[in-house]
């Protein structure tokens, strides 16, 4: 059995996402309808926890859209969660080394390959426990100078799909502001080097790209799987839009 997520991946050069950062279901319904492949929800900076995401995910069961989930470690406890309830992906944030990548793997792996805990809860996932772990893809994220140094180390790590670039906190780790991680010589050719490195080891590249813009730039830099904006800024983007309209 595969993922919505591994099956875009299979489809398309490159898969466009969407960022959840709030309960309720008006986000992720609203990417699907406006032709996303997956949505993203943010348990490291977002209102959100893993519980949260374990609803929203049961409700997104018949919605048409690859889900993943970014979380602030390794800790099995709220991976195993949020696959349990579904997730196609888990993004791990911070990750500087191939022990951290290792752990990140093993926490969707039960015994004896890892340390998830095994309890479905969704039924047409099935019982088995292989067809649990075939499914998920595991991401882990590249945002600092840690991550670049360890960059071969992680990419030669196995289970992993792909490796997942946090622009703004790979800026700061290199000296330069938020701001600055599209301008910066440094910090874009930081972002090169993840993409490459990805690309030759037969990972998945993917950024968290933050507009369309950006996004279109970085899916011709080779990055496959593109985040383009949250469901916040969707809406401020949208009522600004329509303020304007009216007067």
């Amino acid at each position: 059995m595969t993922s919505r997520l591994q099956d875009a991946l299979a489809a398309k050069d490159r898969i466009w996402g969407g960022w959840v950062v709030g309960p309720g279901i008006i986000g992720p319904e609203t990417f699907a309808a406006a032709g996303y492949d997956y949505v993203g929800f943010d348990i490291q900076h977002g209102y959100l926890d893993d519980a949260d995401v374990a609803l929203i995910l049961r409700r997104l069961e018949h919605v048409p859209i690859a889900t993943a989930v970014r979380v602030p470690s390794t800790d099995p406890a709220p991976i195993g969660r949020v696959l349990d309830a579904g997730a196609d992906a888990v993004i791990v944030a911070m990750v500087e080394s191939a022990e951290q990548a290792a752990a990140a793997v093993a926490a969707t792996r039960y015994a004896p390959a890892g340390v998830r805990s095994y309890g479905p809860l969704r039924a047409d996932l099935g019982a088995d426990p292989a067809a649990h772990e075939a499914r998920v893809s595991v991401f882990v994220m590249i945002e600092s100078a840690g991550g670049l140094h360890a960059l071969d180390e992680i990419c030669a790590v196995p289970g992993l799909t792909g490796l997942y670039v946090g622009p703004a906190d790979l800026a700061i780790s290199l000296g330069h502001r938020p701001a600055e991680a599209w301008s910066a010589p440094a910090v874009r050719d930081a972002i090169t080097r993840i993409q490459a490195a990805a690309a030759s080891a037969g990972l998945v590249a993917g950024i968290h790209a933050g507009t369309g813009k950006t996004g279109k730039a970085m899916g011709e830099q080779g990055f496959r799987m593109l985040t383009l904006g949250s469901e916040s800024q969707a809406l401020r983007r949208g009522a600004t839009e329509i303020l304007k309209e009216a007067q």
